[in-house]
Order: structure tokens, then sequence, then C-alpha cells
């Protein structure tokens, strides 16, 4: 092992959990509207019914498929840069099974992160592994080329980054959800595993002018206009119900409290833009047209270091400390459709 991959070696298990922290924060907090990457998108898992066989399907390129994950394959060349992984990380165990079990964990949770919308983006990936290799003091180039030395590769290592960020929102909105049908202050996990994070949180409402499908092309116009004379007398969420009281087919939805990493991506970007007590500008929607009034905004902060045992430690259980992360993983393996060759 030369120098320079020792020196990698050693630097998953000395470095501070700021450092792994710093890498995830920041790619959050500045690319949190950033378009989703193309994540291969799993059915909702309730309808998933069986996948194929997996001695049915052809090979290619020298890799073999050794699992299916709701059809979803995991290569064995994936197990074999997620093996060397594992080794860096000094985890007790057998490699190759340790490996298997974190990929099929991982497509499990990031099926989910794309059925809900909370896939980390490849901006945020690449921002996490460049702050990865500056926490080290070195160029990019040059972690790429210990990556590739290790065996873990440039790819295997932002596979893992993307799918414990992308988990760690998914876990986040869950845990408020619970939280605020139980009547109490919301909860809020990070959507990374930083000591401590900073997000803003929106209480939005959301009103819809609906248009009938099959009079959409003769009412659209018309219910514009009425939307947007709406929008002028509203007073952010004070008198959105009083206002509608008396015009046919507008509704108004309390959509709660979301945070940026929770907003409907669609809307993202005009809800970050209007200020606390307004509402952004109507758009269009299979439904009719919509607005978004922003009743109210937030800082707010949590706590977790679920990513910081998992590199540094060598950990082999990434989300133990979090119950609703274990019980969340749990039930979606459980609805699962998992083929082993």
């Amino acid at each position: 092992m030369s120098n320079k991959t020792q020196s990698l070696h050693h630097n998953f298990f000395t470095l501070g959990p700021a450092l792994v922290c710093a890498l995830v924060l920041s790619a959050c907090s500045q690319f949190s509207d950033s378009a989703t990457p193309a994540v291969p998108t799993a059915p909702d898992q309730p309808s998933i019914t069986g996948a194929p066989e997996v001695g049915r399907i052809t090979t290619k390129g020298g890799t073999k498929i050794a699992v299916l994950v709701n059809k979803q394959p995991i290569t064995t060349n994936q197990i074999k840069r997620r093996a060397a992984f594992v080794r860096l990380r000094r985890m007790k165990g057998n490699s190759t099974s340790i490996a298997t079990k974190e990929l099929i964990d991982e497509a499990v949770k990031l099926q989910e992160a794309r059925r809900i919308g909370v896939v980390a983006s490849n901006s945020e990936v690449n921002l996490a592994y460049a702050n990865f290799a500056k926490g080290n003091k070195m160029p990019v180039s040059r972690l790429d080329q210990m990556m590739a030395q290790t065996g873990v590769t440039k790819r295997g290592f932002k596979d893992y980054i993307r799918a414990t960020m992308s988990w760690q929102r998914a876990v986040a909105t869950r845990a408020r959800r619970t939280s605020s049908s139980g009547g109490g202050s919301p909860a809020w996990l990070p959507a990374v595993g930083a000591k401590s994070a900073k997000a803003t949180e929106y209480t939005i409402q959301q009103i819809v002018f609906i248009i009938p499908a099959a009079k959409r092309s003769s009412l659209l116009a018309r219910r514009r206009a009425e939307a947007n004379r709406f929008r002028s007398q509203l007073n952010g969420c004070q008198n959105a119900r009083e206002l509608a009281v008396g015009l046919k087919d507008v509704t108004v939805l309390d959509r709660g409290r979301l945070l940026e990493a929770e907003l409907p991506p669609r809307w993202a970007k005009s809800i970050k833009a209007t200020p606390a007590g307004k509402v952004t500008r109507i758009q269009d929607d299979p439904k009719g047209v919509e607005m978004i009034a922003v009743c109210k905004t937030r800082e707010v902060i949590g706590t977790g270091n679920a990513i910081d045992s998992n590199i540094l430690s060598g950990g082999q259980k990434q989300d133990s400390s979090n119950n609703t992360s274990k019980e969340y993983l749990a039930q979606l393996k459980k609805r699962a459709v998992i083929q082993r060759r």
C-alpha cells in the first residue's frame, strides 16, 4: 500500500466529525433546491409485484447482477467497490456480506427518497466529495486517485454520499410528520449527519382554483384572472378562508411546516423567494390554478451524527441510534421484493 493510500486510510479514522459533517452540510445548505439526479424510480411500495428472475437477466461488461431490489439491480461490481469501502473503514466481518447488505438497504432507502422527492442532487454530492478532499488538504484529483487505488472508486464513494444524504432527508420528513401528528413541537433531524445544523422552516397554505378536466381549455384564462384577483386581496394566511367563502371550486389547504428539503420541487424556488406574509405567483396545475401563501418562516436547529460513526469509527449500523430510521427501513424492506442470485 502506497504512502498516499495509507494516509487516506488513516484519515478516515483520525479526522474529527466536523469534517464529515461539513462535507455534507455545506452541500445541502447551498444546493437544497437543485434538481434531483436520474436515480432509478421505484414504484410505490404497495403496488410492487414479483421481480423478474435474476438468472434470466443477461450480463454485460464482465459484471453480473447479484441482487434485485424492487427490480433495481445491484451488480457484482457495485459489491466489489463497496467491499473495498468496508475494508477501508475497518469494519469487522465478511466485507462482501456487509457490502451486499449495505447496498440492499441503500437501494430501498434511495427508492423511498426518490418517491418523496428528496434525493440528493449531483451538485450536492459533488460538493460533498470536494469538501472531503479539501478537509483532507488535497485536491479532488488526488482523492480520485486514492479512491481508485483502494478499489472504492470515486463513483463508489459518491454513491455512498448520495444514499446517506437522501436517507437523512427521508427520515427527517418522517420524524417531523410523526411528531406533528401527535400535537407536539415538530422534530427535525437535519438533512445531513451534522452535530448541529440550521435550516429554514416554512409554514404554508395552498390555494387551488379547481378546473374540471373537461372544461379546462374554456375556463383556464378566466380562472387565472380570478386567482390573480384573489391573490391581490390576500393578507398572507390571515384571510384566505374568508376570501374563499362564496367562491366556487376554491380550496384552501393548510400544508403545515416544511423544511427547505421537504418543499415540493416545482414550488421550492418560488416559496423561498416569497417573504413571510406574502403569496407566490400563480401556477397552472393539472387540478387548476394554484398559489402558495407563506404564513411564516423560522430557522430551526436539529441534532444528530448519523454519518460520523459510519465513516470515522467503522460502525456497521449507520442508523442504529435512531429508532425512526430503523423502523422506517424495516417497514420498507418488509414490503420490498429482494431477490439474491
